[in-house]
């Protein structure tokens, strides 16, 4: 494969591949659209947890650090008694919002098109 190719735009490692395995699991997407839709890029652990209906514990937990390693996310504690945490959208966490809020809004209006999809047999439809 020459550099510059059309055949280059298909590499493992191109954009679009790694924004889609950035994506993989629903709630790293469902994660960055809630803390800015719902709570203006700040929550605490234990806000999201209720605003997240489906998510465990542990996932949204796992969800974070991965967040956090990956740079869309800082963690904040703050020097009460219980220590109080909280989640902050990176300037790279709020420029993956954008892209993710499209998303949900054609989802939003297009509702009915997913209606007539067929049941996948992992969906818990």
């Amino acid at each position: 494969m020459q550099a510059g190719s059309g055949e280059d735009e298909w590499r493992e490692d191109c954009a679009p591949r790694r924004v889609l395995e950035l994506f993989a699991t629903k709630w790293t997407s469902m994660v960055l659209h809630t803390l800015q839709a719902r709570h203006g890029g700040v929550a605490r652990t234990g806000v999201l947890l209720r605003s997240l209906p489906g998510i465990s514990k542990k996932m949204l937990t796992q969800t974070l650090r991965e967040m956090e390693g990956s740079g869309l996310v800082s963690r904040h504690v703050r020097g009460t008694v219980p220590p109080a945490v909280e989640y902050r959208l990176t300037p790279l966490g709020t420029r993956f919002v954008e892209p993710v809020a499209l998303l949900y809004e054609w989802g939003r209006t297009n509702a009915d098109a997913l209606d007539s999809l067929g049941a996948r047999p992992t969906s818990r439809r």
